[in-house]
């Protein structure tokens, strides 16, 4: 006759008691389920779209290239953002963005937002810009200003 521990409930239907292995295996696979829900709850995904009059501007955002307009990219901070736009034809534009926190990812709510919200947030922010076409410079002006830089590298080699 086997002896089994009498700490271990009989099984459902069957009469027979669990032995210790089974329990430390349910007890794992019920941390590893539970963890892993936790590890996925609670996100917050970040993306800002920039579109721009023309499109296929080339885009940086705080002096890192991000790719052509219309062009989405994720964001890990709220705050102020320097935007560079070049565009063959057109002005360089040369601007700040400030993408402003949410009411959710403010202290202490952000740690429910983040660790424990069981669903995922999405923050999409779409910004636009229209793009100035560049002049031609006159030529006039243009003849004067090269006289001017001239006379001034003769007169400095003097």
């Amino acid at each position: 006759m086997t002896s089994t521990n009498s700490l271990y409930p009989l099984s459902p239907g069957n009469g027979k008691r669990h032995s210790v292995w089974e329990y430390r295996l349910h007890l794992l696979c019920a941390l590893v389920l539970g963890l892993s829900g936790l590890i996925t709850a609670g996100c917050v995904r970040r993306t800002l779209t920039i579109n721009t009059e023309p499109a296929g501007a080339l885009l940086f955002l705080n002096d890192e290239e991000v790719g052509r307009t219309p062009v989405t990219t994720d964001f890990l901070w709220y705050g102020d953002y320097d935007v560079i736009i070049r565009h063959d034809g057109y002005e360089t534009l040369q601007t700040n963005l400030v993408l402003k926190l949410p009411w959710y990812q403010l202290v202490p709510i952000d740690f429910f937002a983040e660790v424990l919200w069981p669903g995922r947030i999405v923050d999409c922010r779409v910004q636009s810009f229209e793009l100035v076409q560049a002049k031609p410079p006159d030529r006039s002006e243009m003849l004067e200003r090269a006289q001017v830089l001239r006379d001034q590298a003769l007169n400095a080699s003097e």
